[in-house]
């Protein structure tokens, strides 16, 4: 039976200048994904789309985890029979991953402790993964008796590969951030004490950069992953940095020998 009493845990949104903190917060349970948290997840990106004074955005879990996967306390409730289980893949959590992976400002996933499960599909929509080395990393979903759904599992395979997901899969195993670094699910690892400051690091030296460049290198990387040619209509979208604001200021201040002061126009 389900008990609407238990806590619902949320995503908290922060803002520090151009920079966005999104916090996956449900204490006492490894900040494990509820509905309402799924849901919240969606909403807050989709704000974070529409507003042009972002520059980065990092994901985090509060207190020291990153994501222990969906609530499975929910599940009796939400995924009950088939009809359910299609609703909660599709309608809930399918939509919150493609809001994090269609957000046009670079994403940093500031990874710490437990990662496993939906907690490594949000990290898997991020664009830079930054890990501390005892984090834990896997989706032991096999003993829950369900494979991986294939909204979930888009994000998972474009990052390792066939070869890599299936191992994930089919072994359900839990596993630290060198083999998860050597699986390519890693853009770094650091000391434990020191992931916040290089999740922070690397915001900063994105946000050094073009915004307006970064946005684009995000849509042509998600249009060249398509099998289809590209079309006129591309090329003019990539080039359209040209006549750019930032473009000229970019080349300006290399040749005058001072900083870019970039303001995404």
């Amino acid at each position: 039976m389900h008990d609407d009493t238990l806590p619902s845990g949320q995503v908290l949104l922060a803002r520090e200048g151009a920079l966005a903190w999104v916090t996956l917060s449900h204490p006492g349970r490894l900040n494990a994904i509820t509905v309402a948290m799924w849901a919240q997840l969606r909403s807050v990106f989709e704000a974070l789309a529409t507003d042009p004074a972002v520059r980065c955005v990092v994901v985090r879990g509060q207190g020291g985890q990153f994501a222990a996967g969906a609530d499975i306390r929910e599940f009796p409730a939400v995924r009950g029979d088939v009809r359910q289980v299609r609703h909660y893949h599709q309608q809930v959590l399918a939509p919150a991953l493609a809001a994090v992976a269609q957000c046009p400002h670079p994403v940093v996933a500031q990874i710490e402790g437990v990662c496993v499960g939906g907690g490594l599909e949000i990290a898997c929509q991020c664009d830079l993964r930054i890990a501390g080395a005892s984090a834990r990393f896997g989706v032991p979903i096999n003993r829950l008796g369900f494979p991986m759904a294939p909204d979930e599992m888009r994000g998972l395979l474009a990052l390792a590969g066939p070869a890599a997901t299936l191992a994930i899969l089919l072994e359900g195993r839990v596993f630290d951030s060198a083999e998860a670094q050597g699986l390519g699910l890693l853009t770094r690892v650091v000391p434990d004490a020191e992931v916040a400051a290089q999740a922070r690091a690397s915001a900063e030296r994105i946000m050094r950069g073009a915004p307006l460049a970064a946005r684009i290198n995000k849509r042509q990387a998600r249009r060249l992953l398509q099998a289809t040619p590209l079309a006129e209509a591309d090329y003019q979208d990539f080039f359209s940095y040209a006549d750019s604001r930032d473009h000229q200021e970019g080349v300006s201040a290399f040749l005058a020998g001072r900083p870019p002061v970039f303001t995404g126009d």
